[in-house]
C-alpha cells in the first residue's frame, strides 16, 4: 500500500489512482471481514435464522405492517444470497398477515438478524383510513438459531452407569444364559435406558446409547422451548413504549434505532432489505455494551 501511495504521488496518473481506489476497496473489505469476525463470536452466530413476526396493536394496519417486515426481511436476505423457506404463514382477515416463520439459512444468519428481535413501530398515512388520518402500528419480530439440526449433547463416561444382566424374554437359549443385556443410567439426569434386543452385550450397549443420547436430545429442546415460552411471557406488550426501532413515513421520512441512535432518511431502501447499515451499527452498539 506504501508503494501504490508513493507512487500515486510521483505520477498521479488515471491508471495509478484506479489501481489505488482497488487496493483502498480491498483493505476496507478485509478491515469489514475481521470486524464481523469479531462482533460475530458468540455461540450460535454462525447458525442459520429462524425468524418469526407477529402483529401488535392496531388491527389491520398492524397486520400490513407485518407482512412490510415479511418482506424487508426477504429482500435482505435475497442481497445476502441467503436462502429463505416459509415454515409457517397465517394470513390476516382484510389484509396483512397474522403471523408468520421462516427459516433464513445463509452463513452468520441468526448472529447478523439477532439484533433484529423487539418491537417495530411504523407511523404513516393509513391506506385503509378513507380519511386520510395517521396512524400508528406495531409488530414484534422474534430471531431463534437454527441448532436442532445440529444439535449434539456430551455424554461424559463418569455420568453414566452401565448394568449388564441376563435378558429375559424370547431369543434363544444363549439369551438367557450370557449377560448380555444393558442398562445405563444418566446420573445427572436420573435417565434410565436398558436394551436387551441383540445377544451381543456390545450390540445393546450401541443402541442403548444411541437411545440416551436421543432422550437428552429431546430434554434439552423441551428445555429451550421452555426458556422460550418463558421470554414470552416476559416480554414487553407490542405497543407504545417498547419499540426497537422507528419508521416513520408521514409527516416525515425517517428509520431510527432507538438502541444505536442510528437515523437513516431513505425509509424506501430500507423497506425494500437495505439493512446492512442498522444491523452492523447494532451489532457494534451490543458489542460496545457487552465490553463496558
Amino acid at each position: 500500500m506504501d508503494d501504490w501511495l508513493a507512487m500515486a504521488r510521483e505520477e498521479q496518473t488515471a491508471e495509478v489512482l484506479e489501481a489505488l481506489d482497488e487496493q483502498i476497496a480491498r483493505l476496507e473489505e478485509k478491515l469489514e471481514q475481521a470486524e464481523l469476525a469479531t462482533l460475530l463470536s458468540n455461540e450460535g452466530d454462525a447458525s442459520d435464522a429462524i425468524l418469526e413476526i407477529h402483529p401488535g396493536a392496531g388491527g389491520t394496519e398492524a397486520q400490513d405492517w407485518a407482512e412490510m417486515l415479511w418482506r424487508m426481511y426477504v429482500r435482505w436476505a435475497e442481497r445476502q444470497e441467503f436462502k429463505v423457506k416459509l415454515l409457517d404463514q397465517l394470513p390476516g382477515e382484510e389484509a396483512g398477515i397474522k403471523s408468520v416463520t421462516l427459516l433464513i439459512e445463509g452463513p452468520y444468519a441468526y448472529g447478523l438478524l439477532k439484533g433484529e428481535s423487539g418491537i417495530h413501530r411504523l407511523i404513516r398515512i393509513s391506506p385503509f383510513d378513507s380519511s386520510g388520518r395517521r396512524h400508528t402500528s406495531f409488530a414484534s419480530v422474534d430471531v431463534l438459531p437454527d441448532v436442532e439440526e445440529n444439535l449434539d449433547v456430551e455424554i461424559k463416561d463418569d455420568d453414566v452407569r452401565i448394568d449388564v444382566f441376563r435378558s429375559s424374554g424370547p431369543g434363544g437359549q444363549n439369551v438367557n444364559k450370557t449377560s448380555s443385556a444393558v442398562r445405563l443410567t444418566h446420573i445427572p439426569t436420573g435417565i434410565v435406558v436398558s436394551c436387551q434386543n441383540e445377544q451381543s452385550q456390545h450390540r445393546n450397549k450401541d443402541t442403548a446409547f444411541k437411545i440416551l443420547k436421543a432422550r437428552l436430545i429431546e430434554r434439552e429442546l423441551r428445555k429451550r422451548e421452555a426458556e422460550k415460552q418463558a421470554q414470552y411471557a416476559t416480554k414487553d406488550a407490542i405497543g407504545f413504549g417498547s419499540q426497537i426501532r422507528t419508521y416513520t413515513l408521514q409527516p416525515y421520512r425517517l428509520v431510527k434505532d432507538h438502541r444505536s441512535n442510528t437515523e437513516i432518511t431513505n425509509v424506501d431502501a430500507v423497506l425494500d432489505g437495505d439493512l446492512d447499515t442498522l444491523i452492523r451499527n447494532q451489532l457494534l452498539h451490543s458489542h460496545a455494551h457487552a465490553a463496558s
